[in-house]
């Protein structure tokens, strides 16, 4: 039986929200039929936002959504994407899948659809094809509340009141899409153009530089010797890929060596925000600077018959796992890590929703997010596990979980299990707390389960009972390949 020891007493940091964010770029159907169809389509819509899906994203409780990109920031000029539909500038997109942008989907679209998920907007400007001009006049377009050119071309376009922006990313991958520039020269280049990321009245930017690669320590250091007191976070992006780059693999057809392949590679997700928040920390001991992970996620192959450019991908419970084991990750590490953002959100990579037409599905990586919501803005407490390592040639640790109390003092446990062949029985002493009432919630099935539009229900959240309250905390099962939470008042 592996001893697990939650200190009720022994707050630590507070679970940012944004944690649980979200990423839509314009790439395949992430956006158009994923979530805007337009006013005019027979599919149920508000304002052109899909009603099934949104109404679907509400219930997970986005936080936080970043676009329009990605790679495609890097290329994206705000005004091609304000004014009637019928004269916006059609363009190729043409580092995702080479089709036509219509452009039908800009900045007033995309803070409609922030308005009816009830999220914070993270708009990521231009730093490789645009000037520092073109990024002043966006912010003033979205934000500035007086007599200026942008506000009037803003009112002309329908919205008189400026929005409300908070977060706003100064390029995206700059070592690589954007613009293959040196950690230097970015940093230089980012100093120029956050200073005109200005705060108008009241509105306060939270301003976002561009980051690193995974394991590239040497543009953390760099970019924040040079740059780390003009920012207010640092993004970092890091991908699992279960093979490298060329091997990706399946998305559903895969082995047991290739599902503990998948999670010994999620996994390092811990290492990497480690070591960056080391030399985060020499710059800026007082966590002034947040970690940004706004891209994470499972990258596979495409779907057999889709464009390669839509990065169109089935979802399975080895993605549950995935989710998981990330988002406790984020949930430890939250004194430096404030936002994190899947990529991404409908249709594209490691989607919590995938659409055909008028029919939704709902993945296995969805119901985890909505298992882990209750951790959103409340209180990491201490908490150790008995683990033991599996998976042979691709070591993983069997078990990963967090733990969180609210305002309220009501306790959230979050666990995985990664072994496809072994329960866990755990025991669990709760100090500082006597546990009452505990209820739970499980996601299980095969490694390779998925919910699909003919049968999109195989993988969804049960009631797990299973719990026995103790004179000192509570006992329970955790099976093989699932992922529980569990509400403890």
């Amino acid at each position: 039986m592996s001893k697990m020891v939650i200190d009720a007493q022994k707050r630590k940091s507070q679970i940012h929200k944004e944690i649980y964010g979200h990423f839509s770029e314009h790439l395949g159907r992430g956006i158009y039929e994923g979530i805007f169809v337009g006013e005019d389509s027979d599919i149920p819509n508000r304002n052109g936002m899909r009603v099934d899906v949104v109404e679907a994203l509400k219930k997970i409780k986005v936080q936080v959504l970043r676009w329009p990109g990605g790679c495609f920031a890097d290329e994206y000029h705000w005004k091609d994407g304000i004014g009637p539909k019928e004269t916006r500038k059609r363009m190729i997109n043409t580092h995702w899948g080479g089709v036509v942008e219509d452009n039908s989907f800009g900045t007033h679209e995309f803070m409609e659809l922030c308005r009816q998920l009830e999220c914070e907007p993270y708009v990521n400007g231009n730093v490789g094809s645009g000037t520092v001009q073109e990024m002043q006049e966006w912010v003033e377009y979205m934000t500035f509340d007086g007599i200026s050119p942008m506000a009037e071309e803003r009112a002309k376009n329908g919205r008189l009141r400026p929005w409300h922006l908070k977060y706003f990313g100064v390029g995206n991958e700059n070592w690589g899409c954007g613009g293959n520039m040196r950690p230097e020269y970015y940093a230089d280049l980012y100093r120029r153009y956050q200073t005109y990321v200005r705060n108008y009245g009241k509105n306060k930017i939270y301003r976002i530089m561009c980051g690193p690669n995974a394991r590239d320590y040497n543009w953390t250091e760099t970019v924040m010797k040079l740059a780390g007191e003009y920012c207010d976070g640092l993004s970092l992006h890091y991908y699992t890929f279960p093979g490298g780059w060329d091997k990706k693999g399946s998305a559903v057809n895969f082995d047991e060596d290739c599902w503990y392949l998948t999670l010994h590679t999620a996994q390092r997700m811990e290492e990497i925000i480690e070591k960056h928040s080391a030399i985060m920390d020499r710059y800026d001991p007082e966590k002034r600077v947040g970690l940004v992970v706004d891209e994470w996620g499972a990258w596979y192959d495409v779907e057999p018959d889709t464009n390669p450019g839509f990065l169109y991908q089935q979802n399975t419970m080895r993605d549950a796992l995935v989710a998981a084991l990330n988002l406790d990750i984020f949930n430890r590490h939250s004194d430096r890590v404030t936002m994190a953002n899947i990529a991404q959100m409908v249709n594209v990579l490691q989607a919590v929703i995938l659409t055909e037409g008028k029919k939704m599905v709902l993945t296995p990586t969805y119901h985890v997010f909505d298992l882990y919501k209750e951790h959103q803005d409340a209180t990491l407490v201490e908490s150790t596990l008995e683990t033991e390592t599996i998976g042979g040639e691709h070591p993983v640790t069997n078990l990963t979980q967090s733990v969180s109390v609210n305002e309220n003092g009501v306790m959230h446990i979050t666990m995985g299990n990664l072994s496809l062949d072994q329960d866990y029985p755990i025991q669990c002493t709760i100090l500082g707390s006597k546990a009452k009432k505990v209820t739970g919630r499980i996601v299980t099935g095969t490694m390779s389960a998925h919910n699909t539009f003919d049968d999109p229900e195989a993988v969804k959240p049960e009631p797990f009972q299973n719990v026995e309250i103790t004179e000192d905390g509570i006992r329970f099962t955790i099976p093989r390949c699932s992922v529980i939470a569990l509400t403890v008042e």
